[in-house]
């Protein structure tokens, strides 16, 4: 057991923040047991204290303990894709309380793959409230570098663990009202789960509980982005040379500032978040997003580019 694991496990027993890396995107993590604590990430976050947060967990038997009930699905799910990139939300037993629930009567629970992770919840024993590790709505970190570069002092500790293998965040399934539903898509995709639960998921609807990165505008850089049809590409550059791209193809030396994305969606989404960090410090008053395929292995890219894209309140 390293060092830096046993200083993170003593600062969330003392009500500390701690920021570890997990396959999808780096967490702030808080005791989700510890109002006191929560409050403090809410804060750091500057999140919506109705908004909940994620609870991560080193399996599925310490997961479970903190719902009040645990349908079949949620069995089939966990055995086959936890630990992993997946988030079920199910009604929360009586010992959560509204600060880490968003006040609803559900909670979302997870257990991560990444090693550190999972040395850290295994040593620490309890649920690890853990939202992106990045100022709400904002580009999430797949990096350590990029936690302290938004953060800074705001945390007592990043772990380090390298790069994001996946770099966005989790698939996130509601299993608290029977018929199991896709609130958010991620790197497991609705086809996957389709074959384990084998049945289709329904579609989201105004009742559905609030979950993590689904309001209309999050993921958003600093500058406004905007995402442009591949064969509409050349014409905007050409209305407003200078401004910063994101696309596919190679660099047009109209744009003054571009990032060449990879075509394969996978790699897309592990780049993506660092790309969106590096091209908003371009200084450009606009970036162009050329638009990925409308494919499903493309699902979770253009969820958050669409949201990133959403335009601001009032705009």
């Amino acid at each position: 057991m390293t060092d830096d694991i046993l200083r993170a496990v003593e600062i969330l027993r003392a009500g500390g923040l701690v920021a570890f890396p997990t396959e999808t995107v780096y967490g702030l993590g808080a005791d989700a047991s510890n109002a006191a604590a929560i409050a403090r990430l809410y804060a750091v976050k500057r999140r919506p204290v109705d908004h909940p947060v994620i609870v991560h967990f080193a399996a599925d038997a310490r997961a479970f303990e903190w719902v009040r009930e645990v349908p079949e699905a949620a069995r089939r799910l966990a055995a086959r894709f936890w630990p992993g990139p997946l988030t079920l939300i199910l009604k929360r037993a009586t010992r959560v309380g509204d600060f880490v629930s968003g006040g609803q009567d559900t909670i979302g629970v997870r257990v991560p793959s990444h090693p550190v992770a999972r040395a850290m919840l295994e040593v620490f024993g309890g649920g690890v409230a853990a939202p992106s590790a990045n100022r709400f709505g904002k580009v999430s970190a797949t990096t350590a570098a990029h936690v302290r570069e938004e953060l800074g002092q705001d945390v007592d500790l990043v772990l380090e663990g390298g790069p994001s293998e996946i770099g966005i965040e989790s698939t996130i399934v509601d299993l608290s009202r029977g018929k199991p539903v896709m609130l958010r898509p991620g790197a497991i995709s609705a086809a996957e789960l389709e074959a384990v639960l084998a049945e289709p998921l329904g579609a989201a609807d105004l009742r559905a509980p609030r979950a993590p990165g689904t309001l209309e505008r999050h993921y958003a850089p600093r500058t406004r982005m905007r995402l442009v049809a591949a064969h509409a590409l050349d014409a905007e550059i050409a209305k407003a040379p200078g401004k910063a791209v994101l696309a596919f193809s190679r660099p047009d030396e109209r744009v003054g500032y571009w990032l060449r994305m990879p075509r394969e969606a996978q790699a897309y989404a592990r780049r993506l978040y660092a790309a969106l960090r590096e091209i908003d410090t371009a200084g450009s008053d606009e970036i162009l997003v050329e638009s990925p395929p409308e494919a499903p292995e493309w699902t979770a890219v253009l969820d958050r580019l669409r949201r990133a894209t959403s335009p601001r309140e009032g705009s």
